[in-house]
């Protein structure tokens, strides 16, 4: 590890959602280039323990992209400089020798921080919840061509899908709004026919429980689409308001909502 990158890190400390953080100072010392965020984080919560002092508390699973489990605001920016990237697949490459790093958590009131870097996300659990889903018979493995989808819409529908749940389009947005993720949701089955049959209810249940978890409103900022890893469009919340004026004009049977609860 010798000749590595010596870093100030400015990190934010938080025992728990009712306790008061503030900004504090570390150093990382001997840091390869080719070392990802959090395993810098690893190097430097080594050391703290090593001094018998509480390491830093953050978030990962895989550290591949995929399950959207690291989320960190980098020197102001949800996931850090690199666009269409998760932190944990950031590398420190992207920094200098000397550079100082602020590193903070998502900030939403819809995300109360658990401990330093670490935030409950369960909002968007329950917004899920609500509603993307479908209730489809369970059996055997349907024939790939038994439903036939256009290209356009299954390539939409891909796209969509390709959301990871990380917030980092909440952390970005002015508002907090979590619009690009719900719309992601709610997109990637009202293009498919198998979401169809519940998509008036699906989107009306989902935006209600958006709003109930005291996530802002969009106002086509667009921060969200510039924060997010998998690089999803804001062109999912126009689909979303179109699916949601389409429900609002052709009212949900009284027995079908009934079902849906």
């Amino acid at each position: 590890m010798s000749g590595g990158m010596n870093l100030n890190l400015i990190v934010w400390r938080q025992e728990n959602a009712g306790e008061p953080g503030r900004m504090m100072p570390y150093k990382a010392e001997n840091i390869s280039q080719d070392m990802s965020f959090l395993e810098m984080l690893d190097v430097v919560n080594e050391r703290l323990i090593n001094e018998g002092k509480r390491p830093i508390e953050f978030d990962s699973d895989c550290r591949e992209g995929i399950c959207g489990a690291c989320g960190i605001v980098i020197n102001g920016q949800p996931h850090g400089p690199k666009r269409g990237c998760t932190t944990c697949q950031l590398h420190m490459r992207s920094f200098k020798h000397g550079d100082t790093i602020v590193i903070e958590p998502w900030r939403s009131r819809a995300f109360p921080v658990i401990r330093d870097l670490v935030v409950d996300r369960a909002s968007f659990d329950r917004i899920i919840q609500a509603g993307g889903y479908i209730s489809a018979k369970t059996g055997s493995h349907a024939d790939a061509n038994a439903i036939l989808v256009p290209k356009d819409d299954s390539d939409k529908a891909m796209d969509a899908a390709a959301c990871i749940g990380c917030g980092a389009c909440v952390a970005a947005c002015p508002n907090a709004s979590a619009s690009l993720f719900t719309s992601a949701k709610i997109s990637h089955l009202a293009l498919l026919q198998q979401g169809k049959a519940e998509a008036k209810a699906r989107v009306t249940r989902m935006i209600e429980r958006m709003d109930l978890e005291g996530f802002g409103n969009c106002t086509n900022i667009g921060e969200c689409e510039s924060a997010c890893p998998k690089e999803i469009s804001i062109d999912m919340i126009a689909r979303m308001k179109r699916e949601y004026l389409k429900a609002m004009f052709a009212p949900i049977p009284q027995q079908k909502a009934d079902a849906a609860g």
